[in-house]
């Protein structure tokens, strides 16, 4: 494992405790990426420093820290500019990651097929073209592990030039492969699509694996998932086509987004989407957000959705002491009946609590994609209704 430091900002749009919650995420990206956190630098700032994003204490106090104790790679949450990344590399001598840079490092090594290996292989060229000046310095530090994966040493050392026509040549390269993967969704036939949708980690491969008892990669690590897998589900007597896609995470790298038009496409054509959520997660409620926003961006926000809250058996609230005046009864201490109650009770019959690990609640979510596959289905296909019947009309298989 690498040893790394992360660093994260207090300011206007984000306090102490939010800070802490986007390290805690930092922290388990670079624990996917093969890096170990020995320490954590939180600095408030209301205006970042143009030239390295933090003021000189604190990168002086970096310094002595990463020199004592041999640290391989900082990794910031913010985004750096090409120019802040080369004069941190300057100070500190290390490897100088931000949280984009880390999240491509993750792609590029989840990429099994061909296709997800090119996109994300244009995804880092796109990002490494305006950072190419200040690379050429540093490549005696750059040799490997985390951040350097992907289209290798070879393209970086190159000139803008030559990354360009690799760019171009990817791209073209992934458009034919759009071409063709367009082509074989239009040979799906008459089946409806359905979408698993969801931030990073929240269990779509394991929900996927529970319902078509295939056996689709799921692992608890950030982006186990990254190459859309497609199955028919036959739900009583309803077949309908449920493909497991990408997860989304705040601040999604624009370049992957642009890359993995085709994966994203997937959701954008579906004609349900089943938005999983991990409920267990502090902050659920921003992921559903996170996730809202990109499927904005990609104008898939106004699909038919069921919103599936997963992970229901990790559950756990706080106790609250009633006895306590000082402290005030809250979110955090809400059970799941009274998180029932809340805003997700204006969902109607479009919300549902399982847990695909223990396959609570499952027959009851089979019934609500039933239900919402069939109004889909007898709406584009009304000559057929009498074929599936009303779901309390039979047992569930």
């Amino acid at each position: 494992m690498e040893k790394t430091v992360i660093v994260g900002l207090i300011n206007r749009f984000q306090n102490q405790k939010k800070s802490n919650e986007y390290l805690d995420e930092l922290e388990f990206l670079s624990l996917t990426a093969g890096g170990i956190v020995e320490k954590r630098f939180v600095q408030k700032v209301d205006n970042p420093n143009p030239s390295t994003l933090i003021g000189k204490g604190k990168m002086s106090e970096i310094l002595t820290y990463v020199k004592l104790n041999n640290i391989k790679t900082i990794i910031f949450d913010d985004e750096l500019s090409p120019a802040q990344e080369k004069n941190i590399s300057k100070i500190l001598n290390i490897k100088v990651l931000d949280r984009t840079n880390l999240i491509l490092d993750i792609f590029a090594q989840r990429a099994k097929t061909s296709y997800a290996r090119t996109q994300v292989e244009l995804a880092q060229c796109q990002y490494l073209l305006p950072r190419l000046r200040g690379m050429w310095t540093h490549l005696e530090r750059q040799k490997g592990g985390i951040g350097m994966r992907g289209p290798g040493e070879t393209e970086i050392e190159t000139d803008r030039r030559i990354v360009r026509d690799k760019i171009a040549l990817l791209k073209s390269k992934i458009t034919a492969i759009d071409k063709q993967m367009s082509v074989q969704r239009g040979n799906r036939g008459k089946l409806i699509r359905v979408a698993l949708v969801g931030y990073t980690n929240v269990g779509k491969s394991t929900l996927m694996n529970t319902i078509t008892k295939s056996k689709v990669f799921a692992e608890d690590k950030l982006f186990a998932t990254l190459d859309t897998t497609t199955r028919k589900v036959v739900i009583g007597n309803l077949p309908f086509l449920l493909a497991d896609t990408v997860g989304f995470i705040r601040k999604l790298p624009t370049q992957l987004i642009e890359s993995f038009k085709s994966t994203l496409d997937e959701v954008r054509e579906a004609d349900l989407l089943l938005h999983v959520v991990d409920i267990s997660h502090g902050n659920f409620k921003e992921h559903i957000d996170s996730v809202n926003k990109t499927l904005d961006e990609i104008n898939a926000i106004d699909k038919p959705t069921v919103m599936v809250f997963n992970k229901i058996d990790a559950y756990k609230n706080e106790e609250y002491d009633e006895t306590d005046l000082l402290v005030e009864y809250d979110e955090k201490n809400f059970t799941i009946e009274e998180w029932r109650k809340t805003w997700m009770s204006k969902l109607s019959d479009k919300v549902i609590f399982i847990s695909a690990t223990t396959k609570e609640n499952i027959d009851d979510f089979k019934k609500i994609v039933y239900k919402e596959v069939r109004k889909i289905h007898i709406k584009r296909y009304p000559y057929n209704n009498f074929l599936y019947p009303d779901i309390d009309n039979f047992k569930l298989s």
